[in-house]
């Protein structure tokens, strides 16, 4: 029953322990999927991100008549995601050329794209601008420089839309390397030079000021402090929009309890009726949220060494999942086909660094060489941080639905390490 009760918090939306006393995800069996696609593997449960989709549209639908869903793509940039999500309306934001370029080839509306970004280059920005996107949100003072040497000539004298992005002085209670919206941030004006921006902004012929932005931070889990951080913006004057970033956090153990999607919806629109008046457009940017718990990754055990403390090693690691070495992020397992615990371990990985654990005093049953290892909760910067430590093949992307599984992105193959050298 246990085990049951962590599968419908952590793990993808329908996952279940199949007649074989195998974790399914999708309707896929997921020792199956690793024979399949081999291991390591990202498996995304499609149904798991429309729900999560849907859910934030109904949302707001029910409590704002102007309002937009944009996705935070650094959480999982990967076309098929892209084209999942614009499917279910939902815009998206990128945070640099690349993510635009994956954004434009999903058939992603121009019109819908946020171009962010805390040190744009002049390149990227005329991408961006002869790309069509809807907006480009400034972060600083040489954005606007930059806007206003290209508007002229991309455009034809067309303003740009543009929104500012304003660091309100609020951190909330979540990790310090994911807390972007405080008084000391490399991210957007702060509230001392946020005025001088604001009058340049609104005064320059390059750029159309539609409204303010803010992202105070990630994996939140309280949400009086949007309403704190959206407070200090009102000193700046009123304005017609305000995107108020994303940040809800998400379940990573059956400890979690994270806000429900409903009710960060409406403490987030309550805020901007409360404090910037009603008729605004409220823009909202979930990414980690849409799309964390959608995904497991699969490992194989390949060495158990029981020394002092066990250590359960498998082949993969910080190359497949940065998180837990970058902020300490804690994340749960199981062996794919023993659900349950009884074996006290840390899961480490394949790389040649001794902080390379993937979970510390992890508590799997009676893990085994070969044994398929599932780690849930891993859709958001897994795929996104991935590289080529070591020479790792970075992992396949497997999208399953009622028990069908198909391959959205490749393995990385040995040609693909040499297809850049010269």
């Amino acid at each position: 029953m246990a085990a049951a009760q962590q599968l419908s918090h952590v793990y993808p939306l329908g996952s279940r322990v199949n007649e074989q006393g195998r974790l399914e995800v999708g309707g896929c069996d997921t020792v199956e999927l690793a024979r399949e696609f081999g291991t390591p593997c990202f498996v995304v449960a499609e149904d798991d991100i429309r729900a999560r989709a849907r859910a934030f549209m109904q949302a707001f639908v029910a409590r704002s008549d102007d309002f937009e869903v944009v996705f935070a793509s650094k959480a999982f940039p990967c076309t098929a995601v892209y084209r999942l999500l614009w499917e279910e309306g939902i815009g998206c934001d990128v945070a640099g050329a690349g993510e635009l370029a994956l954004a434009l080839a999903a058939g992603v509306d121009p019109e819908r794209i946020h171009m962010h970004g805390n040190a744009k280059s002049a390149a990227e920005l005329r991408y961006a601008l002869e790309s069509g996107v809807g907006e480009v949100i400034v972060d600083n003072q040489r954005d606007l420089d930059l806007l206003e040497d290209l508007v002229p000539a991309v455009r034809g004298g067309r303003p740009q839309p543009v929104a500012l992005r304003i660091a309100p002085g609020v951190s909330p209670e979540t990790h310090p390397a994911i807390s972007t919206g405080g008084p000391n941030t490399k991210f957007g004006f702060d509230l001392a030079h946020a005025a001088a921006a604001v009058e340049r902004a609104s005064s320059s012929p390059a750029v159309e000021l539609r409204g303010l932005h803010m992202h105070i931070g990630s994996q939140i889990m309280e949400l009086e402090p949007f309403r704190h951080a959206l407070r200090a913006l009102m000193a700046l004057g009123e304005f017609d929009s305000y995107n108020l970033g994303g940040g809800l956090g998400v379940a990573y153990g059956a400890h979690d309890q994270p806000p429900s999607i409903e009710d960060y919806v409406a403490a987030k629109v309550d805020a901007v009726n409360d404090i910037a008046g009603p008729g605004k457009r409220i823009l909202d940017e979930p990414g980690r949220a849409l799309v964390a718990n959608s995904c497991v990754t699969l490992y194989e055990v390949q060495t158990i060494k029981r020394n002092v403390e066990t250590y359960v090693a498998v082949d993969g690691g910080m190359s497949d999942n940065l998180r837990p070495m970058l902020y300490g992020a804690r994340y749960e397992a199981q062996v794919a086909s023993r659900l349950g615990g009884g074996t006290r371990c840390h899961v480490v990985g394949k790389h040649c660094e001794s902080g390379d654990v993937i979970i510390r005093d992890a508590d799997l049953a009676d893990p085994r060489p070969g044994d398929v290892l599932v780690v849930p909760a891993t859709g958001a910067y897994g795929h996104a941080m991935v590289s080529q430590y070591n020479g790792a093949l970075r992992p396949p992307v497997v999208f399953v639905k009622d028990g069908d599984a198909r391959l959205v992105v490749r393995r990385d193959t040995y040609e693909d390490l040499l297809a850049r050298d010269l």
